[in-house]
């Protein structure tokens, strides 16, 4: 019996299969790279990531000491207040029989006098009438005292439908928050009369220096009674209210919020 010797180039290499491209038992790579490979581009990527981050934040904590956590840097695009209108609609329309026409402008002033609580207030500071409460250096600022009382008749104490069950509501306006550090001159009133004296907005109430640095702060308010007669009901009237005063815009034609702001009331009976 004859036998067929084999050679030694004739041994045939295993077949590679597709297990072998995630991981070769001959030589140890795993997904095409061996273990230090993989250890070596984990470790770049590592420090490369870890010194882009620590880049990010240290560009990021150099900008923040730039800022004040209070104020914004800048505020100088709007130099003029906005007014603004409690209750939060530019139309008043209701019939003075139908206490639910009215119920949403009630609880509208209602929930806004809420922080202009005696009770509230009291924690702040009684001011003295007629000059600039300046805190500059100060750590923490201070507010003075706006009570819910100064608004007469419009407060909500003695009548809590503030006169919209007898055909004369209340409306309550305040300047937006961007007279941060504003300084207003001059007679700094609305065109209009009643809580408090003539729609003053006293000069104590600024300059405003952001609501974490000065605590307790709140918008001094203007609420005018509109006063109407039987002969107003069921007329359609239209209502412009304007700050005033030497520095301050108020007839800007491409904002008309700018300074003013007007509404319509129309009280049905």
């Amino acid at each position: 019996m004859s036998t067929k010797e084999e050679k030694p180039g004739d041994e045939k290499e295993p077949e590679s299969t597709w297990k072998h491209s995630i991981y070769n038992p001959r030589t140890g790579e795993f997904f095409g790279r061996t273990a230090s490979s993989w250890g070596l581009i984990l470790l770049f990527y590592t420090v490369f990531y870890g010194f882009l981050t620590g880049m990010f934040s240290l560009t990021l904590w150099v900008m923040l000491q730039t800022l004040d956590e209070n104020v914004p840097k800048y505020n100088d695009r709007v130099s003029s207040p906005g007014l603004v209108i409690i209750p939060k609609s530019m139309e008043i329309v209701y019939n003075k029989s139908e206490p639910l026409q009215y119920r949403q402008f009630i609880q509208h002033l209602e929930t806004l006098l809420q922080k202009y609580n005696d009770s509230e207030q009291v924690e702040n500071e009684m001011c003295l009438s007629g000059q600039y409460y300046e805190q500059e250096g100060e750590a923490q600022k201070k507010a003075c005292q706006f009570r819910r009382s100064f608004l007469g008749r419009c407060s909500g104490l003695a009548d809590p439908t503030f006169g919209y069950a007898q055909g004369q509501p209340c409306v309550l306006i305040k300047m937006n928050r961007v007279t941060i550090k504003f300084h207003p001159y001059g007679e700094n009133s609305l065109q209009i009369q009643y809580f408090p004296q003539d729609g003053h907005i006293d000069k104590m109430y600024f300059p405003y220096y952001g609501k974490k640095a000065q605590s307790g702060y709140v918008q001094p308010l203007v609420a005018m009674n509109l006063l109407l007669s039987k002969e107003n009901y069921n007329q359609d009237i239209t209502v412009e209210c304007r700050v005033e005063g030497s520095n301050l815009k108020n007839n800007d034609d491409r904002d008309k919020f700018l300074g003013r702001v007007t509404f319509r009331l129309l009280v049905t009976e």
